[in-house]
């Protein structure tokens, strides 16, 4: 960061945002976050936020090595998120290998659904089949199912270098490539083809969710975004191959995108390949990711598969300030235990300065709580999760 960045930053305490740096200090971002707020468009309350060391994180976006785009200060030290932090708080294992460039595993870190989440859908689903993984990115997605037991086939995204880091994390064969190319159409359909060959009775689910940029409300949204009709192309493949039931995952500003008439488009394009479709809203705080992530999920499959299909949320938000409903579940039971912290996710990675690469510095402390012994691969995401349920 310059030093203007680090200037900045020193005056933001754990909690705080833009609104506490005086207006004495000199900056173009602040000036023009400073104009928007006047003007009635949104509070900003995130912008140069620090993080609280007793709270989730909020969520991890690909801006999170920018202190003007969220809130991405380390809670005590004088600087943003390293990777491997950014990378925790989504719940990937300190064993992750991310390929490409900064800007490039940015990306795979902030778009990734954290695999914590992702291996309780699979256990939420009643049987262990095989996946074809679109719009695959890092891999989040995958690795929580493949964790569960699940098999991977074939994975595909337009960008090399997401496709590199899913390569040397997750088994299974890969394409590079337009998902809407006939080329990249036929790979994915034959490698299902020659799977099914030798695997005639495991079930196939399809896992994605297509960019999700287009429908955040932290983007300038319009409907000519061509990123946003690429749920027909998601739904091709479903047609294509047939699968026994498929888990699409956005963010929820998906929900209310065109006042609320996109979405229901994008399920009836969904259903017409299966019998029927749940669809659910969920915040990863509430299961056991350090994180304050709301996603929504559509599930497809049998009448059978999708009325049974139910995520028990396994954690709660520590309630602290007045604006209860704006961070917690209200449906959790507030005996649930307390989903991990930042500083309960993170504390025993070392201290860096700004600017340094830790990647081959050591821990700095041993693991002190269940999360940094997943984190460490020292127990199963199994073992993490009955560490709550068990004694719930």
């Amino acid at each position: 960061m310059s030093d203007n960045d680090m200037l900045v930053i020193s005056y933001v305490p754990q909690g705080g945002n833009w609104k506490n740096i005086p207006a004495t200090v000199p900056s173009k971002r602040l000036q023009t976050i400073r104009e928007s707020y006047a003007q009635g468009k949104g509070s900003r309350s995130t912008y140069y936020g620090r993080l609280r060391e007793d709270m989730p994180s909020h969520t991890i976006s690909t801006y999170f090595m920018r202190p003007g785009n969220g809130c991405n200060i380390h809670y005590s030290q004088d600087r943003t998120l390293t990777y491997r932090e950014a990378a925790r708080l989504q719940s990937f294992p300190d064993s992750f290998v991310f390929t490409g460039s900064n800007s490039s595993i940015c990306k795979q870190i902030g778009n990734a659904v954290p695999p914590i989440l992702s291996y309780q859908i699979a256990k939420a689903i009643p049987f262990k089949g095989a996946f074809v993984d679109l719009f695959c990115g890092a891999g989040g997605l995958a690795l929580g199912f493949y964790n569960a037991g699940w098999t991977p086939i074939i994975a595909n995204d337009i960008e090399q270098s997401f496709v590199n880091t899913h390569q040397a994390n997750i088994p299974g064969k890969t394409v590079v490539g337009d998902i809407a190319s006939s080329a990249v159409t036929d790979c994915i359909v034959q490698a299902v083809e020659a799977f099914r060959l030798s695997h005639p009775n495991m079930p196939l689910f399809v896992l994605g969710g297509p960019p999700c940029q287009g429908f955040s409300t932290a983007n300038y949204r319009t409907v000519n975004d061509a990123r946003n009709w690429l749920f027909k192309e998601y739904s091709k493949i479903l047609t294509l191959i047939k699968p026994d039931g498929f888990v699409f995952e956005n963010v929820t500003g998906i929900l209310n995108f065109e006042h609320g008439n996109f979405f229901p488009r994008i399920v009836e394009e969904l259903k017409n390949n299966v019998e029927a479709v749940k669809i659910k809203k969920v915040n990863c705080a509430n299961f056991g990711v350090p994180q304050r992530r709301e996603r929504v999920l559509i599930v497809g499959g049998s009448v059978d598969l999708t009325s049974n299909f139910e995520l028990n949320p396994i954690t709660r938000i520590r309630v602290i300030t007045k604006s209860v409903s704006k961070i917690t579940n209200e449906n959790v039971d507030i005996t649930f235990p307390l989903v991990p912290t930042v500083k309960e996710a993170l504390d025993d990675l070392p201290a860096v300065s700004q600017g340094e690469d830790g990647s081959q510095v050591d821990y700095r402390l041993p693991p002190c709580n269940v999360y940094q012994e997943l984190m460490r691969g020292l127990i199963s995401t199994e073992q993490y999760i009955s560490s709550f349920t068990v004694n719930h």
